[in-house]
């Protein structure tokens, strides 16, 4: 409903009047050209785990291989991401599925509390029921990929 559309609208506004910090790192914003208009457009996903030796953080496509900002990024249109209180020109790298199995168990695992509802968005982006076994999560990053951004 109507409220839930503001939830998933608020970590956006905050970006926008430049308060994205407060969201620490639970949130980035990606700032990214169109691959075809050149247009500037911002995208605000969740970080889904950040790998600390590398500097990387993790962020699920959750439309797909086509979600455009996904797009964007691979035909290096990354031009910016804001994450806590840092910014950076990242360098963007698709996660194999052992990597993103993993990331995705690590986050389900520190988000136990609400799994029921993790599942159940996970379940509505993919169209099937995601249940957290295994094989559910090998299918499910094959369909959503997960994408490490770094400082380039």
């Amino acid at each position: 409903g109507p409220l839930m559309r503001r939830m998933l609208r608020a970590p956006t506004l905050l970006f926008r009047a430049r308060l994205g910090w407060l969201l620490g790192g639970r949130f980035l914003m990606i700032t990214h050209l169109g691959r075809r208009s050149g247009r500037r457009y911002r995208t605000v996903v969740e970080v889904v785990g950040h790998i600390r030796g590398d500097d990387e953080y993790v962020v699920m496509a959750g439309f797909g291989h086509s979600s455009d900002w996904l797009r964007n990024l691979q035909a290096g249109g990354g031009r910016d991401v804001a994450v806590g209180a840092r910014r950076f020109v990242p360098a963007v790298r698709m996660l194999d599925a052992d990597e993103a199995c993993a990331v995705l168990a690590g986050y389900e695992r520190r988000n136990r509390l609400i799994a029921p509802v993790v599942r159940r968005v996970l379940s509505a982006l993919v169209g099937w029921r995601y249940t957290g076994t295994e094989a559910d999560r090998v299918r499910l990053v094959s369909e959503l990929p997960l994408v490490a951004l770094r400082p380039r």
